[in-house]
């Protein structure tokens, strides 16, 4: 393995223990003994589920390509996933503000595991369905949780700025040092141990299990709105005129969209930019620096979020406008670097700076996610949190279909191109939420509902 590979991580390995060990009283938040047992049960359970889910990533387009699939083939499974969490994401989020969030999350559990365990049968129909239970599954890990989390936090009566400690914890574990730990043991599972594409897959089962055993042990319910009985029509209804009726709650939707849509475009794009003449990279360890980056930038967003000043709202702004730039840099390269037309040997100085650029954009990931958790727990409402939550989800989907489907259709820079336009806008989109951020909703959307549902009107979004 190359040097430059062991210096970005060890660089990026002493920022990380720099950034966690240089903290003072102003960049913690100072918390109550039952919040820190609620806090740590949290964490251990969402990264127990983060486990069973980075377990499968690095292994999934491998493994159907050691039962004879073809790449059409493997990306019809691909769109299977994205597809199913688009169709059912939205239903099971109402059904879990309905039935309850515990629910959901044990939910999540077992239609992970049965996903898990088809992975064991070569027959195409079976994987298929393996791929859209994973669907199912991946609009759960997304929503159901913090939603229980949120809900539950409010209930016991705790600091609505602790909330922000758990999230950004939460990121810096579960998205961090949990991802880089499953990758290792991963990699030792199948290559140190020979146990074959399919190990990683009954592990990840098993660390579901675990997690599956302490929710139902130790979590308590939570509910949407249970006052009234209302079927999942009227939610979706609720959940449309929630984001209809208030521009924050419609800005923060197209915000995530853009930026997740953007980030899971960049899995598919990574290793093609790095690697264009089929250079031999170690994917393991690049996907370990990527989370060790992430780890950076969710480190710094707790700092952020521990203080008054500033607002989330407003770093945010600099946040999308930086990963916009980080990830145009492939396009820029091509003006001041020839590309190499030499086979394989190792990664060239393009890819090395490229390599970079992704860097600072998975720090930007970092940030990203406790941040836009932040921003989703102050306005969602309450009632439909996890309904609204996969609405988000739908055009984010759609847009990843799209680009599976025509991913051979466009060279590499206009894909990059595209997600820097989209990070662009989302850095616009977030300017005017931080205009309106302290602007006070001119009505009440449960109540537009109402009067929508008694003069049977039709819905107009």
């Amino acid at each position: 393995m190359e040097v430059f590979y062991y210096m970005v991580f060890g660089a990026l390995g002493v920022l990380v223990a720099a950034m966690e060990l240089s903290k003072n009283n102003k960049d913690r938040i100072n918390t109550s003994s039952a919040f820190n047992s609620f806090k740590n049960n949290y964490l251990l359970v969402y990264s127990l589920m983060m486990a069973g889910d980075w377990l499968q990533g690095p292994y999934v387009y491998y493994l159907y390509s050691t039962y004879g699939f073809g790449k059409g083939e493997i990306g019809q499974l691909f769109i299977a996933g994205f597809g199913s969490s688009m169709l059912f994401g939205t239903i099971v989020g109402s059904l879990a503000d309905k039935q309850g969030r515990k629910r959901a999350c044990i939910t999540y559990c077992i239609t992970y595991i049965l996903s898990c365990i088809t992975k064991h049968s070569p027959e195409y129909k079976i994987l298929m369905v393996g791929r859209v239970l994973g669907g199912i599954a991946t609009s759960l890990l997304f929503s159901a949780f913090e939603s229980w989390l949120v809900a539950e936090h409010f209930k016991r009566g705790f600091d609505q700025q602790w909330l922000s400690l758990t999230f950004s914890k939460a990121i810096f574990l579960g998205n961090g040092l949990v991802a880089i730990l499953a990758g290792l043991f991963g990699n030792l599972l199948v290559d140190s141990f020979s146990l074959g594409p399919v190990a990683p897959f009954d592990a990840a089962a098993c660390f579901l299990a675990i997690g599956m055993a302490v929710i139902l042990s130790s979590w308590t319910e939570n509910f949407g709105d249970p006052s009234e009985n209302k079927d999942l029509l009227t939610q979706f209804k609720g959940a449309a005129v929630a984001i209809a009726s208030d521009e924050k709650i419609a800005l923060l939707g197209a915000i995530q969209s853009l930026f997740e849509g953007s980030m899971y475009t960049f899995v598919f794009l990574w290793t093609p930019a790095l690697s264009p003449n089929d250079e031999e990279i170690p994917h393991g360890f690049i996907f370990a620096t990527f989370m060790l980056a992430s780890m950076l930038g969710s480190s710094l967003a707790s700092r952020l979020l521990a203080r008054s000043s500033p607002k989330v709202e407003s770093y945010m702004q600099i946040v999308f406008m930086v990963s916009s730039a980080s990830l145009l840099l492939p396009i820029i390269m091509t003006f001041f670097v020839a590309p190499s037309k030499v086979k394989g040997g190792g990664i060239s100085f393009m890819g090395c700076i490229q390599l970079l650029g992704f860097c600072i954009f998975e720090a930007c990931v970092g940030i990203f996610w406790p941040s836009i958790m932040k921003m989703r727990s102050q306005y969602i409402p309450e009632e439909a949190r996890s309904t609204i939550m996969n609405f988000f989800r739908i055009p984010l989907n759609i847009f990843v279909c799209v680009v599976l489907y025509n991913v051979d259709a466009f060279p590499i820079t206009v894909m990059f191109g595209m997600c820097s336009i989209f990070l662009f806008i989302a850095c616009i989109l977030q300017k005017r939420l931080m205009a309106i951020a302290d602007k006070p909703k001119t009505s009440d959307w449960s109540q537009q509902l109402k009067e929508r549902e008694g003069e049977d009107e039709p819905l107009n979004i």
